[in-house]
């Protein structure tokens, strides 16, 4: 199988899990980057205010997003680019928190994906101080990328996972969650009818 996936980030207006103010995702095909995209996002009415610790981190403030479509309005654009792949996210239970909160906070179904988070695999892959996504990434050869910033944040996610594929010879995300003994989780119904594939 090859090693096709989606990466992707999201960055939030406050400590709500349903507030995401923008997304990037990465589209992977046989360990090759074939697409990416990026968009700003408005929160749902009662998680939009923007928390000054938030915006200090990612730099997006309320005017940036104000024109933007609501998380309900573009959720089928993201499902859409995912088009049924793995996702992948550094410390994905935030990322998965997010597209779970920010659906429950819009009335909307929350969408079938698995996924395999890019830091576990990271810690099973490097020898690092630190594995936060700049170190990771460094780990992975992708350096100087604009932290925070959700579409470079997903392009060093995709890094660490075809970096971390190469160098444990996977050929497909089932494979590399098995070899490192990590974890591949699931939401929406997914969650509520499977059982994890891979533990640490």
């Amino acid at each position: 199988m090859p090693l096709d996936f989606t990466a992707i980030d999201f960055e939030t207006a406050n400590s709500s899990n349903a507030s995401a103010c923008s997304v990037g995702l990465v589209k992977v095909r046989d360990g090759m980057v074939v697409d990416r995209v990026a968009w700003f996002i408005r929160p749902p009415a009662g998680f939009d205010h923007f928390n000054e610790w938030n915006t200090r981190i990612h730099g997006i403030m309320a005017p940036d997003v104000a024109d933007a479509k609501l998380w309900s309005e573009q959720l089928a654009d993201l499902v859409a680019f995912a088009d049924g792949d793995f996702l992948v996210a550094h410390n994905a239970g935030f990322d998965m928190g997010v597209i779970s909160g920010a659906c429950r906070a819009s009335f909307v179904d929350i969408p079938d994906f698995r996924y395999l988070c890019s830091l576990q695999v990271a810690r099973k892959t490097y020898t690092l101080d630190s594995y936060r996504l700049p170190m990771a990434a460094m780990a992975a050869g992708f350096e100087d990328f604009a932290h925070h910033d959700a579409l470079a944040d997903s392009e060093a996610c995709a890094a660490i996972i075809v970096h971390a594929a190469n160098r444990h010879d996977a050929s497909s995300i089932e494979e590399l969650a098995r070899i490192t003994g990590c974890r591949i989780g699931a939401i929406g119904a997914l969650a509520e009818d499977s059982t994890p594939m891979f533990r640490a």
